[in-house]
């Protein structure tokens, strides 16, 4: 997903692109000059970045460089080993269940003693 920004003379429109199999489909949200369209927009573009409180389990890597769709098996990995329920809360809302739970069942980098929990969590043995 990503918010596209349109202009039309002086105003400025947000969509939410994203893709539906082959399809990319615009969702409109509303004129920026609307607060909560703007609020909106603020925290969808928030969600490409690594949250400051998650920073600590990407101590080898620059957090900020992180490019959550790119690395996803990275991070899915990290948040497994190393992260708590709030760090899989916000892997959740970031990557469909199934690619975490197949993350989680093919990794080599998630302890043994991890996937048994988080296999247990997902109902996924």
């Amino acid at each position: 997903m990503s918010v596209v920004i349109k202009k039309k003379g002086k105003r400025k429109y947000a969509y939410l692109a994203y893709r539906t199999g082959s399809k990319v489909t615009h969702k409109y949200l509303g004129p920026l000059a609307d607060p909560d369209v703007a609020t909106k927009v603020d925290k969808l573009r928030a969600e490409k970045d690594i949250p400051r409180r998650f920073h600590h389990l990407f101590w080898d890597a620059d957090p900020k460089a992180i490019d959550l769709r790119a690395n996803a098996r990275y991070v899915i990995e990290r948040v497994l080993e190393l992260g708590d329920v709030n760090a899989f809360s916000w892997l959740q809302r970031l990557y469909p269940t199934g690619r975490i739970i197949e993350t989680c069942a093919t990794s080599r980098k998630v302890s043994a003693k991890s996937k048994n929990f988080w296999e247990v969590w997902l109902d996924a043995s």
